[in-house]
């Protein structure tokens, strides 16, 4: 290396490098870079060529540019008409900028020449061997350099002279170039060189490789289309119409034909332009032909004539069951407002009841009797909210969710749509079902209704919705808020033994192959089945008795050849077997330490039976019959009060500290919990505490204060029917729920002898037995 400098214009180069010995042309139109190269041409047309750091700079700073570049010598210039300058250099030698003398007009730079450094000759030799194998092989691969470019480069003896021009025809990153002019070692320079071809030859084979192939698929594609193409025509000269076109055409025409919508059908276009394209065998195919199906399949205008006609409905609803005057009541209220205002918008009606009421069945009779089309979904066990707004097409086996598949059931955008047990939907984490539901349920939200698969959008403002729960406490809230519940109770004696008679009875003999001439069952025989056979709010059990009752009677008309079996309540158990409930639960005598409950569960209403015994000990209170919390709760309620109120109620003061007391809830397998066990409770540990008996007629429902006040219950109807069922003759009842006597059907009402009451003393003195009357 020299340590002498000379001063020389500087051309920044934008996206190339000059090597030494090799020609370029050049374009320069910078106003900068000109006026160096003009000053260049007026001396000794030497001129100093470094690279651009970023090549999108116009206005490069000294900061901007390598330092090392090389030194060139104009060989010719020619000014062209947009007022660029062409210009011809060739390297000369590398150099490097020391500083920079001038960069207001043009560049100026002091620059010193950098020397090449020699290592073992042979070493050298063997490099360049090594790299004109290289070359040649990438020339092979690259196939845009010429073989006479490798004859000339081959007779090039100078290892610096041979590794710049070999660089100077490679595609190399301006970096990996600017590394290589940078090295002035000779055999780092040749090593370096070596590896950067390697890789570019790699690179080049992958990309051989990629172009193949892409033109082996191309080939393939074309082929098909050309084939498909040939195809058709020879169908069509032929009159044929098999084969995909066939099939895309007839699809074609279901949609010209169909009455969906303009935007729904431009969507069904759409996609029918997607499924020819694509090939029959691609897994798309199949996904794309599902959903313009569905679309086809989807009711979009078809409608039925509402028929609203009260006294039509009235017959229809009385046909099909026996009592339930208020639910009717209110089903022809509401279609009455229907016929005034001509739209089934409104309240969405929820039909509340123990199972085996007939809740479904009144949904079926209001369609019955409105001339709609009728479609039932069950809700049960509904966890994920894909059910209800359908899976996305993106994933494996979408369909749409249950609501679309119940309107494609339907065929008709206006039929009545049963919600079946909506309080059995549950959440996890798929989603909250329910909350998909609110869309669905809401009148100013479903005439937009948005389903996955459909994407589209669907009204359903046309839809009668009604929807069944066995108990409002599992509907969430904000579902709740959108429906009018209408609570159905179960049935009294009375009205079980009319259906019996008038619907089940006649349905069972139908399925079994029966007559009314065959099978006779007298009055008697069906109060003791309902009575000793099931114990339900419902009749589906019954039913089950009756069936089970035409089978027997069945085999015996075919075994013995017996033309008619009469069953009367003597015969029933020879058919049915020993009875499998007592009939009425009321005790058969007055106890002690034992009252009688009314509970209200999802299956209606049932008799609670509530021990208690004491024991010498130390104070201790034991609970057990599988209570849940808040029975817990009215326990200790009870409990307190009486210990407050020991000595007017004729108890030991120290009755806590002396005797152990266990309060027993029978059928300790089988939950129970609600805030209605208070002042059966109380009642009975005032009894064995006191030692007088509890009235056995006497049932009693309510929750109790600490004060000793009673608070008003729910379910009092439900409640009320399981007394009656149970045999119970009096009822004790919260004085706040004495509004609630006129629900309970009117002969029930007259059997039983309802008590309100305010305060647990009201209690104690109607259910138990004076002390005087004991014997009793």
């Amino acid at each position: 290396m020299t340590n002498e400098t000379i001063q020389i214009p500087l051309l920044p180069l934008r996206g190339l490098l000059v090597f030494p010995s090799m020609v370029l042309h050049l374009d320069v139109g910078r106003d900068k870079s000109v006026a160096a190269l003009e000053k260049a041409m007026m001396g000794d047309q030497t001129i100093f060529l470094a690279a651009q750091k970023k090549v999108s700079l116009d206005e490069p700073k000294p900061q901007d540019i390598y330092r090392i570049g090389t030194l060139a010598k104009v060989k010719q210039m020619l000014k062209l008409p947009n007022g660029t300058h062409r210009v011809l250099v060739e390297g000369v030698h590398r150099g490097e900028i020391v500083r920079f003398v001038d960069e207001d007009n043009e560049f100026s730079v002091e620059i010193k020449e950098l020397e090449e450094v020699h290592g073992d000759k042979n070493e050298e030799e063997a490099l360049m061997r090594s790299l004109l194998g290289q070359f040649e092989q990438y020339i092979k691969v690259s196939q845009k350099i010429t073989r006479e470019t490798l004859e000339t480069v081959s007779d090039i003896d100078e290892p610096g002279r041979l590794a710049d021009i070999v660089t100077s025809h490679l595609s190399l990153k301006l970096k990996d170039k600017q590394e290589l002019l940078e090295t002035e070692n000779i055999k780092s320079r040749l090593q370096q060189l070596i590896k950067f071809i390697s890789n570019e030859k790699k690179v080049l084979d992958l990309e051989k490789k990629i172009g193949q192939r892409v033109k082996s698929s191309m080939e393939k594609t074309q082929k098909e289309y050309y084939l498909r193409e040939q195809l058709k025509a020879i169908q069509k000269e032929l009159g044929e119409k098999d084969g995909k076109s066939g099939e895309v055409e007839q699809l074609r025409e279901k949609v010209e034909d169909s009455d969906m919508p303009e935007n729904i059908m431009e969507v069904a276009m759409k996609e029918l332009d997607r499924y020819e394209k694509v090939p029959q065998s691609s897994a798309e195919s199949s996904v794309i032909r599902n959903y313009i199906e569905w679309l086809l399949a989807l009711p979009w205008t078809e409608k039925t004539q509402d028929t609203i006609e009260i006294k039509h409905a009235q017959k229809i609803l009385d046909e099909d069951h026996y009592g339930l005057e208020k639910v009717k009541e209110r089903i022809l209220e509401y279609l009455a407002v229907q016929k005034l205002t001509k739209s089934i918008k409104g309240p969405i009606l929820c039909l509340v009841g123990p199972p085996g009421v007939g809740k479904t069945s009144l949904a079926k009779s209001i369609a019955r009797s409105i001339n709609r089309n009728f479609v039932r979904i069950s809700l049960g066990g509904v966890r994920d909210e894909a059910e209800i707004r359908g899976h996305r097409r993106t994933y494996i086996g979408a369909m749409p969710g249950r609501i679309i598949q119940g309107m494609k059931k339907a065929q008709t955008v206006n039929p009545v749509f049963l919600l079946d047990e909506i309080d059995k939907m549950a959440s996890d984490f798929r989603g909250d079902p329910s909350s998909a539901m609110l869309e669905v349920l809401d009148p100013e939200q479903n005439s937009n209704f948005s389903d996955h698969f459909i994407e589209e959008t669907y009204d359903l403002s046309n839809v009668l919705f009604i929807a069944t729960a066995n108990y409002v406490n599992n509907i969430p809230g904000p579902l709740l808020d959108r429906m009018e519940l209408i609570s159905i109770a179960g049935y009294t004696e009375v009205e079980k033994l009319h259906i019996a008679k008038e619907h089940l009875f006649p349905k069972q003999l139908k399925e079994n192959g029966l007559t009314k001439g065959n099978l006779q069952v007298r009055d008697d025989a069906f109060l003791k089945l309902i009575r000793t056979y099931t114990r339900e709010a419902g009749v589906r059990n019954l039913e089950r008795q009756i069936a089970t009752l035409c089978r027997k009677a069945a085999k015996i008309i075919i075994s013995k050849e017996k033309k008619r079996v009469v069953v009367t309540e003597n015969s029933l158990e020879d058919l049915l077997g020993k009875t499998i409930y007592r009939y009425g639960q009321a005790e058969q005598e007055n106890q002690v330490g034992t009252a009688t409950g009314l509970a209200y569960t999802a299956a209606g209403g049932d008799t609670l039976s509530i021990e208690v015994s004491h024991y010498p000990g130390k104070g201790k209170l034991t609970l057990t019959g599988k209570l849940g919390d808040v029975m817990q709760e009215s326990a200790q309620a009870a409990f307190s009060y009486i210990r407050s109120r020991a000595k007017e109620l004729h108890i030991d003061s120290d009755f806590h500290e002396t005797y152990d007391i266990h309060i027993h809830v029978p059928e300790g397998a089988t939950p129970k919990d609600g805030p209605s066990a208070g002042i059966t409770m109380a009642t009975a540990l005032v009894s064995a505490l006191t030692g007088r008996a509890v009235k056995k007629e006497v049932g009693m429902t309510g929750e109790i204060t600490l004060r000793g006040r009673v608070l008003p219950i729910g379910g009092l109807k439900e409640k009320s029917l399981s007394a009656h069922r149970a045999g119970l003759s009096t009822i004790i009842i919260p004085e706040e729920n004495e509004k609630d006597i006129e629900d309970i059907p009117e002969s029930v009402r007259n059997e039983l002898d309802f008590i309100p009451v305010s305060h647990l003393d009201q209690v104690l003195k109607h259910a138990l037995v004076e002390e005087n009357n004991e014997s009793n």
